[in-house]
């Protein structure tokens, strides 16, 4: 008969909060507060700046009403699949969730420092061609969908290390 290999189905829901262990014998949250539409009805996440010892397990409630430190397009099920984090519970409560998305056309294009050709947009609502990143737009996040590892990235040294056009 030889080996089975059992493929456990991975089921997530909007609330849901995974946590994610660091090098450094820590861990940090991020919880899943939507579907985009707009971005290829990717989930979305809001990431949480508090790291917590991998030791302790802090209440789910105190970790979401904690400061976000950043939200973020990405598959949430290949991110469990891949090992990279875990599901540990979840909390109905995903904050007040109006958050403007950013993204170049020259995305991809390593020779183009800065982009002049941007889009904006938040969370199910069309795409917002404005050219030049002004004023709050300077703070949008980066809107593509991550790679989960992208993800662990920033968690653990709190920025991206793939390249990315400037403003």
């Amino acid at each position: 008969m030889g080996d089975q290999v059992k493929v456990t189905r991975v089921t997530t829901r909007i609330g849901d909060v995974f946590s994610v262990s660091l090098d450094s014998g820590t861990r940090k949250y991020f919880q899943y507060v939507a579907n985009d539409v707009t971005q290829l009805n990717s989930d979305v996440i809001r990431a949480f700046k508090k790291a917590c010892s991998v030791d302790t397990s802090p209440g789910l409630s105190v970790v979401t009403a904690g400061e976000v430190d950043f939200y973020a397009h990405t598959m949430v099920n290949l991110g469990v699949k891949m090992g990279l984090w875990q599901k540990v519970g979840k909390v109905p409560d995903i904050g007040r969730v109006d958050v403007l998305f950013r993204n170049s056309d020259d995305y991809g294009d390593p020779k183009i420092a800065t982009s002049s050709r941007w889009y904006v947009w938040k969370i199910n609502e069309p795409f917002v061609y404005v050219g030049k990143l002004e004023g709050k737009q300077r703070e949008a996040e980066i809107g593509i969908v991550l790679n989960p590892r992208d993800v662990v990235e920033r968690l653990r040294t709190g920025k991206y290390d793939f390249v990315y056009p400037g403003y």
